[in-house]
């Protein structure tokens, strides 16, 4: 090993701080037990930290007492989970990211024009449930370029497009190409909803794959944007893996590679990108650690000041 590059951007993003956050002020304002609904991001270690601190995470409105306090991911939800917890007279807390609530503004407002929507997204993913639960009479999901060549739908005269946050950004361009031969008359977003961060990091991923032998993306095996961050760097033609611990590196990779290139998803704490770089700089710590900086960023979310102002009360 000669070299071990960082990308920059890499790590959380502004959603992923907006979200942790507000579990944080959660748990200042109302104490232990604090409910969420879904991981409130994609990562192990975010998650178990939050445990130890008395936060309990669940899939189902219904394991949740009534009356109790719950928070919504950053993944967002469905008027029908919404609807649920008004029912058990829950205590709602949005974590929701603000990019994925403006997927469901426009899915609520195309609804509301009689559009027929198609949404770009993974299948089974909280997101994409969340989103498509905005008007699930009248969206379908497509995943791939394939499943918009083969898709069949009655004609529409007003039809929309929408995606995940979350995807690869190559990808979501084959498939909406896709989708404008077949359907021209389809009304796009002004911008694609693939969010800020994770645009950036697949750019920034995509030029430190070009000069690395091998890239490790530090990120959880769960999280849609770690995954689609290794496999932008391996069809940009370096080897690739996904890992989130120091134990997961093999040890030829310490020899085998000149330079090793690291970047995290937008739900990876930093401290889990330092202990994979200090693990292989164990024995070697003459090897030089430098940063690779495509973009700089500057968005941040803000809890609303009511959360703030009752969190600074305690």
């Amino acid at each position: 090993m000669d070299r071990i590059v960082l990308a920059a951007p890499r790590g959380f993003c502004a959603g992923v701080s907006y979200a942790i956050e507000v579990v944080s002020l959660a748990l200042k304002i109302h104490g232990a037990p604090v409910y969420v609904r879904h991981a409130i991001v994609h990562n192990e270690h975010v998650v178990r930290s939050f445990e130890a601190q008395g936060v309990v995470f669940v899939e189902d409105i219904s394991d949740i007492p009534n009356g109790a306090v719950v928070v919504y991911s950053a993944h967002g939800v469905s008027p029908e989970i919404r609807r649920q917890s008004r029912e058990r007279d829950l205590q709602i807390i949005d974590a929701t990211c603000p990019l994925v609530t403006k997927v469901h503004n426009e899915a609520k407002h195309y609804a509301a024009r009689d559009y027929f929507m198609i949404y770009i997204g993974h299948d089974g993913h909280v997101e994409a449930e969340g989103s498509m639960g905005q008007a699930p009479d009248r969206m379908v999901l497509v995943e791939t370029p394939e499943d918009a060549e083969k898709l069949d739908i009655p004609h529409y005269e007003r039809l929309a497009v929408l995606t995940q946050t979350t995807l690869s950004v190559d990808e979501v361009r084959a498939t909406m190409a896709v989708l404008k031969r077949r359907f021209p008359q389809i009304t796009t977003p002004a911008k694609e909803d693939i969010c800020y961060a994770t645009t950036n990091r697949q750019t920034a991923i995509r030029e430190l794959a070009s000069m690395s032998d091998l890239v490790l993306v530090v990120g959880s095996t769960t999280s849609s944007n770690s995954n689609r961050l290794r496999e932008v760097a391996e069809v940009s033609g370096a080897e690739s893996h996904l890992l989130m611990t120091p134990d997961e590196i093999l040890p030829h990779w310490k020899t085998d590679y000149g330079t090793i290139g690291i970047s995290s998803g937008a739900s990876t704490p930093e401290d889990l990108v330092e202990a994979i770089v200090g693990e292989l700089l164990r024995g070697q710590e003459h090897v030089p650690v430098t940063v690779l900086e495509t973009i700089k960023e500057d968005v941040t979310f803000r809890p609303s000041r009511d959360l703030i102002a009752l969190a600074m009360a305690k």
